[in-house]
């Protein structure tokens, strides 16, 4: 049984985790669920929160217990005050927070020198075999082949465009020996007709949708899609209990979801 703690516990993926994590008693016990201070939900039992039922666990503005794996889907400010305790306790963190800029990512780059950490921008199983799969594809076409990619959200998201559009993007980027930050467009308007080798990338913002991906790849003559939907939040929470449950016993370092799913560094 692997112990977690649950930071943003009283917001919406803080639920699910919860009730996810609650429904599988056999493989995970909450031990700490974590919010910030003045919080209406503070001192509240956060199965209650979650609306099922109590779990015995109150809802605190600091870590209790003694947790193997800290579940982290708070935000970037949030993930850095999180990673600065785990790495003082040695305890390993699941962060699938988005938004983090490339100072974050070195600091969590830097925590994992001391401890094990599972740091995604989608947690879904689906997205990232989508991840493996890009790379693979844009390889085989070759540069005669445009490629454009497209994520669609919720209109609360506040970054843009997704981590996991990000990440579809570096993907393709390692696997092609491009420079992402060269390669990149975002968006186009006026008197922009497309170059060749760039890859073009479009945010979209529209009601509820959970999160929707399609990266293009087009020559004269045929389009290839591929395409990833997220129906609910559960999805992400399935691949952060997964992580969280593959965590344990792994030595100090930076993992990714391909190591989780498949045995090796992405």
């Amino acid at each position: 049984m692997v112990k977690i703690a649950i930071t943003g516990s009283a917001g919406r993926m803080g639920g699910r985790i919860t009730a996810l994590a609650a429904a599988d008693a056999k493989n995970f016990k909450i031990v700490s669920a974590m919010d910030m201070a003045g919080h209406r939900a503070m001192g509240s039992d956060v199965g209650l929160v979650a609306g099922v039922g109590p779990v015995g666990v109150a809802i605190s503005e600091s870590l209790q217990g003694e947790p193997d794996v800290i579940i982290d889907f708070s935000s970037p400010e949030g993930t850095m005050k999180w990673l600065a305790i785990a790495r003082q306790r040695k305890i390993g963190m699941v962060i699938g927070t988005t938004g983090l800029t490339e100072s974050h990512l070195a600091e969590i780059a830097d925590a994992a020198s001391a401890i094990p950490i599972v740091q995604a921008p989608n947690m879904s199983v689906g997205v990232n075999l989508l991840f493996r799969i890009v790379g693979e594809v844009a390889k085989a076409l070759g540069e005669d082949y445009d490629i454009e990619i497209t994520e669609t959200h919720h209109r609360f998201k506040k970054d843009a465009p997704s981590g996991t559009a990000l990440g579809l993007a570096r993907s393709i980027c390692d696997a092609t020996g491009k420079d992402m930050g060269s390669t990149l467009v975002h968006g186009r308007s006026g008197l922009s007709p497309r170059q060749p080798g760039e890859i073009g990338m479009h945010a979209l913002r529209v009601g509820d949708t959970v999160g929707e991906h399609s990266v293009y790849f087009g020559n004269l003559g045929e389009t290839i899609t591929i395409s990833h939907s997220a129906h609910t939040r559960d999805t992400f929470v399935r691949g952060a209990l997964r992580a969280a449950g593959w965590l344990p016993g792994k030595a100090a370092g930076l993992y990714s979801m391909q190591d989780v799913l498949f045995g090796q560094r992405a």
